[in-house]
Protein backbone atom coordinates (compact mmCIF):
# COMPACT_ATOMS: atom_id res chain seq x y z
CA UNK A 1 0.00 0.00 0.00
CA UNK A 2 1.47 3.13 -1.27
CA UNK A 3 2.25 5.75 1.99
CA UNK A 4 0.99 9.08 2.36
CA UNK A 5 3.91 10.88 0.67
CA UNK A 6 3.65 8.32 -2.74
CA UNK A 7 0.23 9.45 -2.40
CA UNK A 8 0.63 13.30 -2.55
CA UNK A 9 3.07 12.58 -5.31
CA UNK A 10 0.78 11.03 -7.60
CA UNK A 11 -1.71 13.34 -6.57
CA UNK A 12 0.59 16.47 -7.83
CA UNK A 13 1.44 13.94 -10.59
CA UNK A 14 -2.24 13.95 -11.86
CA UNK A 15 -2.86 17.20 -11.67
CA UNK A 16 0.18 18.60 -13.70
CA UNK A 17 -0.60 16.14 -16.18
CA UNK A 18 -4.46 17.71 -15.88
CA UNK A 19 -3.42 21.00 -16.20
CA UNK A 20 -0.97 20.63 -19.59
CA UNK A 21 -3.84 18.79 -20.91
CA UNK A 22 -6.38 21.68 -20.21
CA UNK A 23 -4.01 23.98 -22.06
CA UNK A 24 -3.89 21.95 -25.23
CA UNK A 25 -7.77 21.49 -25.00
CA UNK A 26 -7.66 25.64 -24.69
CA UNK A 27 -4.91 25.92 -27.62
CA UNK A 28 -6.58 23.27 -29.82
CA UNK A 29 -9.16 25.85 -30.65
CA UNK A 30 -6.05 27.68 -32.98
CA UNK A 31 -6.94 24.47 -35.24
CA UNK A 32 -10.39 24.34 -35.52
CA UNK A 33 -10.45 22.15 -32.67
CA UNK A 34 -13.49 22.00 -29.90
CA UNK A 35 -11.99 21.78 -26.51
CA UNK A 36 -13.86 18.33 -25.82
CA UNK A 37 -11.68 16.74 -28.65
CA UNK A 38 -8.71 18.36 -27.74
CA UNK A 39 -8.65 16.94 -24.17
CA UNK A 40 -9.62 13.89 -25.56
CA UNK A 41 -5.71 14.23 -27.61
CA UNK A 42 -4.57 15.09 -24.45
CA UNK A 43 -5.67 12.06 -22.85
CA UNK A 44 -4.76 10.02 -25.76
CA UNK A 45 -1.09 11.43 -25.65
CA UNK A 46 -0.57 11.00 -21.90
CA UNK A 47 -1.78 7.38 -22.05
CA UNK A 48 1.08 4.81 -21.59
CA UNK A 49 -1.43 2.38 -23.56
CA UNK A 50 -3.96 2.33 -26.66
CA UNK A 51 -7.55 3.06 -25.74
CA UNK A 52 -10.65 1.65 -26.67
CA UNK A 53 -13.74 4.26 -27.10
CA UNK A 54 -15.20 2.82 -23.61
CA UNK A 55 -11.72 3.64 -21.84
CA UNK A 56 -11.78 7.32 -23.63
CA UNK A 57 -15.34 7.98 -22.37
CA UNK A 58 -14.38 6.46 -18.91
CA UNK A 59 -11.76 8.71 -18.43
CA UNK A 60 -13.53 11.74 -19.71
CA UNK A 61 -16.83 11.36 -18.81
CA UNK A 62 -18.05 12.05 -22.57
CA UNK A 63 -20.62 9.76 -24.57
CA UNK A 64 -19.79 7.33 -26.23
CA UNK A 65 -21.07 9.11 -29.70
CA UNK A 66 -19.20 12.40 -28.98
CA UNK A 67 -15.69 10.17 -28.35
CA UNK A 68 -16.55 8.38 -31.79
CA UNK A 69 -17.16 11.65 -33.81
CA UNK A 70 -14.10 13.43 -31.81
CA UNK A 71 -11.54 10.19 -32.36
CA UNK A 72 -13.37 10.30 -36.04
CA UNK A 73 -11.90 14.24 -36.40
CA UNK A 74 -8.43 13.57 -34.88
CA UNK A 75 -7.92 10.50 -37.16
CA UNK A 76 -9.11 12.86 -40.13
CA UNK A 77 -6.44 15.11 -39.00
CA UNK A 78 -4.19 12.33 -38.29
CA UNK A 79 -3.46 13.39 -34.98
CA UNK A 80 -4.99 9.65 -33.47
CA UNK A 81 -4.55 6.36 -35.11
CA UNK A 82 -6.12 3.13 -34.80
CA UNK A 83 -4.03 0.70 -33.77
CA UNK A 84 -4.62 -3.37 -33.29
CA UNK A 85 -3.22 -5.66 -30.47
CA UNK A 86 -3.61 -9.47 -30.64
CA UNK A 87 -6.86 -10.41 -28.57
CA UNK A 88 -8.68 -7.24 -28.22
CA UNK A 89 -12.08 -6.98 -30.04
CA UNK A 90 -12.75 -2.96 -29.96
CA UNK A 91 -11.21 -0.48 -32.07
CA UNK A 92 -8.05 0.43 -30.45
CA UNK A 93 -6.68 3.93 -30.45
CA UNK A 94 -2.96 6.07 -29.97
CA UNK A 95 -2.32 9.59 -30.75
CA UNK A 96 0.20 10.40 -33.16
CA UNK A 97 3.15 11.67 -31.27
CA UNK A 98 4.65 13.20 -33.47
CA UNK A 99 3.76 16.88 -32.89
CA UNK A 100 5.31 18.10 -36.14
CA UNK A 101 3.59 15.69 -38.51
CA UNK A 102 0.57 16.25 -36.84
CA UNK A 103 0.97 20.41 -37.22
CA UNK A 104 1.94 19.96 -40.83
CA UNK A 105 -1.42 17.46 -42.08
CA UNK A 106 -3.34 19.91 -39.52
CA UNK A 107 -2.17 23.28 -40.85
CA UNK A 108 -2.58 22.22 -44.31
CA UNK A 109 -5.66 20.49 -44.36
CA UNK A 110 -7.20 23.78 -42.58
CA UNK A 111 -5.49 26.06 -44.71
CA UNK A 112 -5.62 24.75 -47.80
CA UNK A 113 -9.50 24.42 -47.34
CA UNK A 114 -9.95 28.28 -47.03
CA UNK A 115 -7.62 29.54 -49.11
CA UNK A 116 -9.18 27.33 -52.10
CA UNK A 117 -12.47 29.12 -51.14
CA UNK A 118 -11.07 32.27 -51.34
CA UNK A 119 -9.28 31.63 -54.67
CA UNK A 120 -12.85 30.84 -56.03
CA UNK A 121 -14.59 33.52 -54.52
CA UNK A 122 -12.21 35.80 -56.03
CA UNK A 123 -12.27 34.36 -59.39
CA UNK A 124 -16.32 34.51 -59.12
CA UNK A 125 -16.06 38.30 -58.04
CA UNK A 126 -13.84 39.15 -61.18
CA UNK A 127 -15.92 37.41 -63.50
CA UNK A 128 -18.85 39.08 -62.23
CA UNK A 129 -17.30 42.14 -61.93
CA UNK A 130 -15.99 42.55 -65.34
CA UNK A 131 -19.67 41.26 -66.67
CA UNK A 132 -20.98 44.32 -64.80
CA UNK A 133 -17.78 46.82 -66.34
CA UNK A 134 -18.99 45.29 -70.07
CA UNK A 135 -22.63 46.31 -69.10
CA UNK A 136 -22.73 49.92 -67.71
CA UNK A 137 -22.11 52.84 -69.34
CA UNK A 138 -21.56 54.37 -65.91
CA UNK A 139 -17.68 55.52 -66.40
CA UNK A 140 -17.43 56.53 -62.28
CA UNK A 141 -18.76 53.15 -61.66
CA UNK A 142 -16.11 51.25 -64.67
CA UNK A 143 -13.48 52.99 -63.10
CA UNK A 144 -14.08 51.60 -59.51
CA UNK A 145 -14.52 47.80 -61.06
CA UNK A 146 -11.26 48.70 -62.50
CA UNK A 147 -9.59 49.48 -59.16
CA UNK A 148 -11.38 46.66 -57.30
CA UNK A 149 -10.59 43.90 -59.75
CA UNK A 150 -6.96 45.24 -59.44
CA UNK A 151 -7.48 44.47 -55.38
CA UNK A 152 -9.27 41.65 -56.19
CA UNK A 153 -6.03 40.14 -58.53
CA UNK A 154 -3.57 41.44 -56.12
CA UNK A 155 -5.89 38.94 -53.14
CA UNK A 156 -5.78 36.13 -55.90
CA UNK A 157 -1.96 36.41 -56.11
CA UNK A 158 -1.89 36.11 -52.40
CA UNK A 159 -4.13 33.11 -52.25
CA UNK A 160 -1.59 31.42 -55.02
CA UNK A 161 1.37 32.23 -52.67
CA UNK A 162 -0.85 30.86 -49.75
CA UNK A 163 -0.88 27.96 -51.58
CA UNK A 164 2.64 27.58 -52.15
CA UNK A 165 3.14 28.05 -48.52
CA UNK A 166 0.48 25.03 -47.92
CA UNK A 167 2.90 23.03 -49.89
CA UNK A 168 5.92 23.46 -48.56
CA UNK A 169 4.57 22.99 -45.07
CA UNK A 170 2.70 19.81 -46.34
CA UNK A 171 5.83 18.81 -47.78
CA UNK A 172 7.80 18.62 -44.97
CA UNK A 173 10.36 21.10 -47.04
CA UNK A 174 9.55 24.08 -43.99
CA UNK A 175 11.94 21.74 -41.87
CA UNK A 176 14.79 22.16 -44.18
CA UNK A 177 14.45 26.33 -43.64
CA UNK A 178 13.03 25.67 -39.66
CA UNK A 179 14.23 22.24 -38.11
CA UNK A 180 12.80 20.39 -36.01
CA UNK A 181 13.65 21.05 -32.23
CA UNK A 182 14.13 17.54 -31.31
CA UNK A 183 16.30 17.01 -28.20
Amino acid sequence: MPGRKSQNEREKYEQTIEKFIQVIAKNMNLYGITPSVGRLYGVLYFSENSMTLDEMRDALEMSKTSMSTGVRALADMKMVESTFKRGVRKDLYQSEEDWYKSFTSLFGNRWRQHTETNIEEADEAIAELEEVAKETADEELKEKIVHDIERLEYARNYYDWLMEFIQVIESGEIFEYIPKNIK
